[in-house]
């Protein structure tokens, strides 16, 4: 099974290169398969690369699902 994740897109840099905020964390990933995205878009990241732009409502709405899951499967 794979997973990709929303992602915020918060620096672009050279050769399309970005980096992105995953849940606090930040990454280096290639948006060489994407186009015209921007600082502040969210897109679909698996393995390093953006395969997709993502609507931010829907980013939103899938990221408060990872963190409800988080939740529920959390020790106590």
């Amino acid at each position: 099974m794979c997973l990709a994740i929303p992602a915020q897109v918060i620096e672009l840099r050279e050769s399309d290169n970005a980096v992105v905020d995953l849940a606090g964390v930040r990454k280096e990933i290639s948006l060489a398969l994407v186009e015209d995205v921007a600082v502040g878009d969210y897109v679909i990241v698996h393995v390093g690369y953006a395969l997709n732009k993502l609507d931010p409502e829907e980013a939103e709405k899938t990221l408060a699902l990872f963190a409800e899951l988080g939740e529920s499967t959390a020790l106590p």
